[in-house]
């Protein structure tokens, strides 16, 4: 009588166990995609532009306050014949923004500059301005799932476009966290802290809707060291990059 009761015992703790670790299953699915961001601001700035570091400022408080808005920097190179040339800049980063200002018809490209979900721009220094930008912006329509095996970084997209219209997906490798000695230019002197710095960005696949899955090797997240990558979901055509519809964030070095 003692075995079988101990065997039932047994038997239910099992049950118990197995219900709860589903449970907790589940719980964790759920808040790995709650993590993933909603909203995406680019930070157009340069270590020679004497007003950008409190863009650089802002941007640090945003990456440390919401998981939910995906705050990278893209260095320009532009100002580099200022006396300093900025050790993170990229002209891909400068044409990128030239696009954005040709796309919107304003031509407005200037330091420091966000722009949120790859439509509307704001000064980057006025959070206020930033804020009300990051209210507006339209929820994404795409879902972006993205995992890292040992040998392959894979993006799963899925959901809707505007009828006609088609997205690249594009593949970010981001500097997490960087200090810079400033030694000449309008910055000349100071020490300046960034996070979240794109090193490489670049396409990856086009889609075209519905559910497909995108690869490529792992390989090239180890090129400089960087520990997170970023993979944007973005309408495109003849006129270059335009709204962001989906997005997805990883430190590759801890498998989140």
């Amino acid at each position: 009588m003692v075995g079988l009761t101990y065997r039932k015992a047994r038997q239910a703790f099992r049950k118990s166990f197995i219900a709860v670790a589903g449970i907790v299953g589940v719980i964790a699915a759920v808040q790995t995609a709650d993590a993933q961001p909603q909203k995406v601001i680019e930070l157009f700035t340069s270590q020679g532009c004497s007003s950008c570091p409190p863009a650089d400022q802002l941007a640090e408080r945003l990456v440390e306050e919401d998981p939910k808005v995906l705050t990278v920097l893209m260095p320009v190179d532009y100002w580099d014949y200022l006396g300093w040339k900025d050790t993170f800049a990229s002209p891909v980063h400068s044409q990128r923004q030239r696009t954005y200002a040709t796309r919107r018809g304003d031509r407005s490209v200037y330091t420091p500059q966000m722009v949120i979900n790859g439509e509307e721009h704001v000064v980057g220094s006025r959070e206020r301005d930033v804020r009300a930008a990051l209210d507006r912006a339209e929820p994404f329509t795409a879902d972006v799932e993205l995992k890292i095996s040992d040998m392959v970084v894979q993006a799963k997209v899925d959901g809707s476009l505007p009828e006609g219209a088609m997205a690249t997906v594009y593949f970010l490798r981001i500097e997490d966290e960087a200090t810079v000695d400033i030694g000449r230019g309008e910055n000349a002197g100071r020490k300046i802290k960034y996070v979240n710095v794109v090193r490489n960005l670049q396409p990856i696949g086009v889609w075209e809707g519905g559910e497909e899955t995108f690869r490529m090797p792992k390989s090239k997240l180890m090129l400089k060291g960087d520990a997170r990558c970023a993979i944007l979901v973005q309408i495109e055509d003849h006129d270059g990059p335009g709204k962001i519809i989906g997005a997805a964030v990883m430190d590759w070095r801890d498998g989140l």
